[in-house]
């Protein structure tokens, strides 16, 4: 646009300033959804998406367990019902072996006075005491606002926290958790239903072949 005399008008202050507020307005409207996007605590889907600490407080992720059914075990070394499940557990591993099937052990101190040594030690009595080769894992909480969150994950997924040692979780290849039992219940269900999902998973490799 010209102004009278054939002179082109010079842009107000006004109309030189809009677009840079709406180019600024924005850059800082797609900083803050980057932010809020990498911010967000990433949804954990299923009991392999966690990570833990081993024995000797190192980092491990259950991921090297999908694909593979899992019996997550909360242990204690002097329970009463401690040789009977550490018997159990280990010959039930040992059956259905590594390839498709774990044992997984966390100690828990927060029942009676169960569980008092270390983490180390905790493996190393097992191990010494009943030839235990499954993995044992660091002590955890099972009970409030510091519950370790892999089992915590267990935990909600039956919506029941144990009330004593040696409760048991079956976990299949994708990490959903299908049941739980109790401490006192009989052992010979979990060996039967255990021994079916690695059947299953090893007639499923077959067919893939």
């Amino acid at each position: 646009m010209e102004a009278l005399g054939g002179y082109p008008s010079k842009p107000s202050p006004r109309s030189r300033t809009l677009p840079v507020l709406l180019s600024l307005a924005v850059c800082l409207g797609s900083l803050y959804l980057l932010h809020s996007r990498l911010s967000r605590p990433r949804r954990l889907r299923d009991f392999y998406s966690f990570e833990v600490k081993d024995s000797r407080g190192r980092t491990v992720s259950l991921e090297k367990y999908r694909g593979k059914i899992s019996l997550v075990v909360n242990v204690a070394s002097h329970s009463e019902q401690t040789e009977e499940n550490y018997r159990f557990l280990q010959e039930l591993h040992r059956e259905l072996g590594t390839a498709h099937f774990n044992v997984l052990a966390f100690p828990c101190g927060q029942y009676g006075h169960t569980e008092p040594g270390s983490s180390k030690e905790v493996e190393a009595f097992a191990k010494s005491n009943y030839g235990v080769t499954f993995p044992i894992f660091s002590k955890i909480k099972i009970m409030g606002s510091e519950a370790e969150p892999a089992f915590r994950y267990i935990t909600d997924s039956v919506q029941r926290i144990p009330k004593w040692n040696f409760w048991k979780f079956l976990v299949n290849a994708e990490g959903q958790v299908l049941r739980f039992w109790r401490n006192e219940e009989p052992m010979d269900g979990i060996r039967q239903e255990a021994t079916t999902l690695v059947r299953e998973i090893i007639l499923k490799k077959r067919h893939e072949l």
